[in-house]
């Protein structure tokens, strides 16, 4: 659940094979404005770290001697730490790629089966824990809209991860038109539009964790 002290802390995990591209640099924008709010934010770049996203046969929820490997369980203290996951990642083929798929089967789903969503059980890391997905595509959001393929991403992926791992709450911003020949000037403002809409999340953030802290004085004084 949401820690009520110390400054809030991002995990942010970014699905791009290119460290030059649009979407590393939006992961380090983000990064940078919630650091610059006084929070804390860990930089996950799957590729860079060499991710395995095939899940092992040992890993799977309904096994009974279920223990995560190395790797997992690596990723599963950092997100035990965050009060946010953030997920940055571009759309190919309508989807998110193959990789942050794996790094939801294999940590976000550790230990987390069928069983336990029907029972609607809580998520024993990710409960009360806020979601953030940043995402591009070279396509333009109408277009997406038109086929329909919008609004399958976000009940499909955001509103089912938010609902089967209990999360209090989640958001995703979306830029369109990114493509290799981009105007500089265009990438600058969806940068700079990526960090303004951080600093306001951060803010918000803020906000409530001074609200909690009010609270527990408050209960503390009677």
């Amino acid at each position: 659940m949401t820690k009520t002290d110390g400054a809030p802390r991002h995990l942010v995990v970014l699905g791009h094979p290119d460290v030059r591209s649009f979407n590393a640099a939006l992961a380090q924008r983000y990064c940078d404005t919630a650091r610059k709010c006084g929070q804390k934010a860990d930089l996950r770049d799957l590729y860079a770290i060499g991710f395995d996203p095939l899940l092992k046969q040992q890993e799977r929820p309904s096994e009974a001697q279920f223990h995560p490997a190395p790797d997992v369980a690596a990723e599963l203290a950092l997100l035990r730490a965050a009060d946010v996951l953030t997920l940055v990642y571009p759309i190919w083929f309508g989807m998110p790629p193959a990789i942050i798929k794996g790094y939801v089967d294999r940590v976000l789903g550790a230990g987390f089966g069928g069983t336990k969503i029907r029972r609607r059980a809580k998520h024993p890391i990710l409960y009360g824990k806020r979601l953030m997905i940043l995402s591009s595509s070279a396509s333009t959001r109408p277009w997406l809209e038109e086929q329909g393929q919008w609004l399958s991403l976000r009940q499909a992926f955001d509103s089912y991860l938010a609902t089967v791992f209990s999360l209090a709450s989640h958001d995703h911003i979306h830029f369109d038109s990114i493509v290799d020949h981009a105007s500089p000037d265009y990438i600058a403002e969806c940068l700079e539009e990526a960090g303004n809409r951080a600093y306001a999340f951060c803010a918000q953030l803020e906000h409530e964790r001074n609200r909690r802290r009010i609270a527990l004085l408050g209960a503390g004084s009677r």
